[in-house]
């Protein structure tokens, strides 16, 4: 059985001090929380090292929201995998659409970073999704394969089991619009079906694939209840602790 797995992408939202206050609401808020749905919060790097230590004695992992696929050198600006490894955290999201978008992030090097959270033991989230145009051509579903299949060029099917793979439909994100959770198990589903073509069957069921895209605390419970979708990838509601703990508890 995969175990789903919630992850708040903060974004370029909150100071050090607003992420200790809305860590602290939500490490509360899950005091006597079973754990069947592993947390992950991913606030921006200025805040990574505190919600690290805030954190640290609970489940609840922490991730970055980008990296750098090189461990040092002179690239101003960057973090890399070293830097977050040594601060705890444990997962990266790679090739957000509002890194692709904004930022000219492309295949080849979101693969790169993928490569580097590998080999640094950091676990990926792979993000991948259509435009609205894409989706109003039917081309979604061949788009995706083509998306996957680039980004995990050179990557193992054991690598592939341990990663975690995020549908995010670009016409959903922060727009207050969401794919019916059949939109989004079909999708998830080819996701699966392509990676049991670019690997095998085992690799397809070991690999956990998320749905992110206006997820609240309402349409939550409909979407992750689907067979194949294993949690979200929250934007916007994670900023509330009581919205990101209905979604946890959806």
């Amino acid at each position: 059985m995969r175990r789903q797995i919630i992850a708040g992408n903060w974004k370029m939202h909150t100071t050090r001090a607003e992420a200790i206050v809305l860590t602290e609401a939500i490490k509360q808020a899950l005091a006597s929380y079973d754990g069947e749905r592993e947390v992950v919060l991913c606030p921006p790097f200025t805040s990574l090292s505190a919600v690290a230590d805030l954190v640290g004695d609970t489940a609840i992992g922490v991730g970055a929201q980008n990296m750098h696929y090189e461990s040092a050198g002179a690239f101003t600006g960057e973090v890399s995998p070293l830097m977050l490894t040594d601060i705890g955290c444990e997962y990266v999201i790679l090739g957000h659409s509002e890194r692709r978008q904004y930022f000219g992030e492309t295949d080849a090097l979101i693969n790169k970073k993928l490569q580097a959270a590998f080999a640094n033991a950091i676990t990926p989230i792979l993000c991948i999704g259509e435009s609205l145009a894409q989706r109003e051509a039917g081309e979604t579903l061949s788009f995706i394969k083509a998306q996957l299949t680039a980004g995990l060029t050179q990557i193992t099917a054991a690598q592939v089991s341990d990663m975690v793979i995020a549908y995010e439909p670009i016409w959903a994100i922060g727009t207050g619009k969401t794919a019916m959770a059949a939109q989004a198990e079909e999708v998830c589903k080819a996701i699966r079906q392509t990676v049991a073509v670019l690997y095998d069957t085992a690799t397809a069921e070991a690999v956990r694939i998320q749905y992110g895209g206006s997820v609240k605390g309402s349409n939550a419970a409909d979407i992750l209840s689907q067979p194949n979708i294993d949690g979200a990838l929250v934007g916007g509601a994670s900023l509330k602790s009581e919205d990101f703990v209905a979604i946890i508890n959806g």
